[in-house]
């Protein structure tokens, strides 16, 4: 990320400020195609079961949960967040972990910003996002910048709220990607500025869409591209008020996460057909868990150690479920034998995600 010298001004303190502009035919391509992407996954989506959708609506808001913060280089516990986003959805979900208060109020405002997209953006209610960002800081050690926090009609943050609440004639996929740079530019808060910004830009994508549920994840992709993230957005603010190439890069970043989410749905697809396939075969809560691991995210090969500590048995328990599972067809024995014995899937088809 390149370093600007601190002295240089922003381009909220110019006088035409918050006056944007961008060349409407070099973002015109760009829209084009972010809006193409997003027509085309509205209806995949459509053709799908309720039992899948919700599935990756909760896979896609884990994923968007994390990794806004992992673009801070922080990190929050992806089970919590699963978990957290589960219940608040009210959907019933398997191996629900216990969630720590700080997990609890990230998923409260992303939640809020998603589920009640068409609702007012007040001031009260970023100010309530930020508390359920920091839980345990005391209210009345949290910084906030007074000017933007003025009390007249002229304070940023009641110019921004005002804007974001009643503009109308800004395309609404646009008004996403100008909502996220304009906050992210005033900086109302000492801490938090870039995932609430994220998070406004996820509810103004919602009212674009006209629907609280989530498909795809644009922090997953800022994360993939953080570099360029950074430096695009800092680049623009020490710029001039013609934002096109933040524009470009916002449409830019919308579109690869929609043509993603094509690829998640196709995988949460696959395994819902695969689970269909199952339906008759008996397992316990600890042998769904591990195939449900062994579906998603599990690396190397499945050994009954790593069986005993995923599930928190002990190793006959887990041999015991292993071979429940080997005798019913789900898991084979692989060749090797003696302290290196382990065991992988037998892959029922169709679980292949291509097709």
């Amino acid at each position: 990320m390149p370093v600007f010298p601190r002295f240089k001004r922003r381009i909220n303190d110019l006088p035409d400020w918050p006056t944007f502009r961008w060349n409407h035919a070099a973002v015109a391509a760009a829209l084009a195609a972010a809006r193409y992407a997003q027509g085309r996954l509205i209806g995949h989506i459509e053709a799908l079961g309720s039992t899948v959708r919700e599935e990756a609506v909760l896979r896609n808001l884990t994923d968007d949960v994390v990794k806004s913060f992992e673009i801070q280089d922080e990190s929050l516990d992806a089970d919590q967040v699963r978990s957290s986003l589960a219940r608040g959805l009210g959907m019933k979900v398997e191996h629900l972990t216990s969630i720590d208060q700080r997990v609890d109020g990230v998923v409260k405002m992303v939640l809020d910003a998603t589920l009640h997209y068409d609702q007012p953006l007040t001031e009260e209610r970023l100010l309530g996002w930020h508390a359920a960002l920091f839980p345990t800081v005391a209210a009345s050690t949290r910084h906030i910048d007074a000017d933007s926090w003025g009390t007249d009609s002229t304070s940023p943050m009641r110019q921004f709220t005002e804007w974001f609440n009643a503009d109308a004639t800004t395309e609404p996929v646009l008004k996403a990607a100008v909502a996220h740079l304009w906050f992210a530019t005033i900086r109302p808060f000492d801490n938090g500025n870039g995932r609430i910004a994220r998070a406004i830009a996820d509810m103004a994508l919602a009212r674009s869409e006209k629907s609280s549920q989530r498909f795809y994840s644009m922090s997953a992709q800022i994360r993939e591209k953080r570099d360029d993230y950074h430096r695009v957005l800092e680049e623009t603010q020490r710029g001039t008020l013609d934002v096109t190439p933040w524009m470009q890069w916002f449409l830019g970043c919308l579109t690869r996460s929609l043509e993603n989410a094509q690829t998640n749905l196709a995988d949460v697809s696959a395994r819902a057909r695969y689970w269909e396939n199952l339906r008759d075969v008996p397992m316990n809560k600890r042998q769904r868990l591990v195939i449900n691991k062994l579906l998603a995210d599990f690396e190397g090969k499945l050994t009954t150690s790593k069986w005993a500590v995923m599930t928190k048995s002990s190793q006959d328990t887990a041999l015991r479920d292993i071979q429940q599972l080997v005798e019913r067809g789900v898991l084979v024995r692989d060749a090797a034998a003696g302290r290196s014995t382990a065991y992988s899937l037998v892959r029922i088809p169709p679980f292949d995600s291509s097709s």
